[in-house]
């Protein structure tokens, strides 16, 4: 399907620009007719309904496009171009990040920071709701995936509203709303990527999430708080605990807090670059294992057996798309696009408005990874020719790709969490308790176009 509306999108622009007389810039081969085009298109949507995988297919559609549509000979540069992305210093963080939030999930520390952060929440209306968004949110800090956060705090959470009197929709909603946090938290694995691509400062798009990840944190909460009093979910710790005893909780959260600084301080600070802090997190991890006499050769392979499996498939696609990139950009579909959308009567904001629709649709239907990958050196050129700040669209790209992660009908977290359910219940329960977070979130889009210090102001101050 990504396939399909990369083509269609591919011969729309090529139609417009031969019509406006620009057809000569994209380099396009005359001797191919134009049902050609369309039988490329009519196949890419063949082989995406019969399920073929969309690294193969991005890279087979590449080969079709260039050997269709251009003069040049583009594969005597195939082997240096994938040599390139596969040897980039920043793309070792993304296995070192997944590998430690395996490490954290199979050696115990989420259940104790739940248990933790329910000490001091709980007892809010609606309390065990505020945990899975407070604890998703921590959580994040060191996972960096919303999958894995979903699938991690999933496990831990659920058990806990077994036979409670919260709504299961509520819970469910919740528990994928804290997922979608996942990647906007540093140190989030989109912003590795969207950096890598963009030649953006991972860093500086790290001090931008902050803003919009507390104001996302409490637009969740505040969903929570407004459906508990209207349900009226009482609280779920009656027991009035003593100052002693919280204190005594935070026990519990000193090992995430201590990967947290570890992980996020040393990049803050300048002390270490993302890859040297994933390291650093990976060891620190490795060591709180140790300390709690969780660590196993049996917990590193079953860590490592998943973040190879993970990686496997974002390398995969990685791959595809910068040979479908190189392709379109050695076509000019980019600098194309760009003056075409820019040349619209319609003012820099509803062009900004119609490509964060663009994405929300696309996340219906599209794994949020690939939608970046794929889209961004598309249209990135097109949001810079608008004027807008690329730490800010970094920012915001990535909300997008949050809020398509817990989009139905084909939102990734969402169908974790439904795969983890103990009693069961059709999925449209996930789908029905998700979508109040999936407005606030996108409200929260809106309000960062209107106030894009939000997300600025901290790199401007640090950077």
């Amino acid at each position: 399907m990504i396939a399909a509306v990369f083509v269609l999108l591919l011969a729309l622009v090529i139609g417009v620009s031969s019509w406006m007389g620009g057809g000569a810039a994209v380099q396009v081969s005359q001797a191919v007719p134009w049902w050609a085009l369309m039988g490329v298109v009519l196949a890419f949507v063949a082989f995406f309904a019969g399920g073929v995988y969309i690294g193969a297919a991005l890279a087979v559609l590449a080969l079709l496009a260039g050997f269709g549509l251009s003069d040049r000979p583009f594969w005597n540069f195939i082997g240096e171009m994938l040599w390139a992305p596969s040897t980039n210093f920043v793309l070792v963080s993304v296995p070192l990040f997944l590998l430690m939030g395996e490490v954290m999930l199979r050696a115990g520390l989420s259940d104790r920071l739940y248990r933790a952060l329910n000490v001091w929440v709980g007892r809010l209306p609606g309390g065990l709701l505020h945990t899975n968004i407070m604890a998703c949110g921590v959580f994040s800090a060191i996972a960096g995936s919303s999958v894995a956060t979903a699938a991690t705090m999933g496990s831990v959470a659920l058990p806990y509203f077994e036979k409670s009197h919260y709504p299961p929709k509520l819970v469910l909603g919740s528990l994928a709303a804290g997922g979608a946090l996942g990647n906007l938290i540093p140190p989030g694995i989109t912003f590795i990527i969207y950096g890598l691509i963009t030649e953006t400062s991972v860093g500086a798009l790290y001090l931008a999430a902050i803003g919009p990840s507390v104001l996302v944190v409490v637009l969740f909460l505040a969903v929570i708080f407004y459906y508990s009093i209207k349900l009226k979910i009482s609280a779920e710790n009656s027991t009035t605990l003593t100052l002693s005893a919280k204190l005594l909780s935070l026990i519990d959260l000193f090992p995430t807090l201590l990967l947290i600084g570890l992980v996020l301080g040393t990049i803050y600070a300048g002390w270490a670059t993302p890859t040297e802090s994933a390291a650093l997190g990976v060891a620190g991890s490795i060591v709180l294992a140790l300390v709690d006499r969780k660590l196993s050769w049996q917990m590193l392979r079953e860590s490592m057996d998943s973040t190879a499996r993970t990686t496997s498939m974002i390398a995969l696609i990685l791959f595809g798309a910068y040979l479908l990139n190189y392709i379109l950009s050695s076509l000019g579909i980019p600098q194309m696009l760009a003056k075409f959308m820019t040349g619209l009567p319609l003012p820099g904001w509803a062009i900004m408005l119609v490509i964060i629709g663009f994405y929300l649709a696309l996340g219906t239907f599209m794994e949020g990874i690939s939608m970046v990958i794929t889209t961004i050196p598309l249209l990135f050129p097109v949001v810079m020719a608008l004027g807008y700040d690329p730490i800010w669209f970094g920012v915001v790209i990535t909300m997008l790709v949050e809020i398509a992660m817990i989009s139905p009908p084909d939102g990734t977290v969402l169908y974790v969490l439904q795969g983890m359910r103990r009693q069961p219940g059709p999925i449209t329960d996930v789908f029905v308790g998700v979508m109040p977070f999936m407005v606030v979130y996108m409200f929260a889009i809106l309000v960062l176009m209107v106030f894009p210090a939000i997300a600025l102001w901290l790199p401007a101050q640090l950077m």
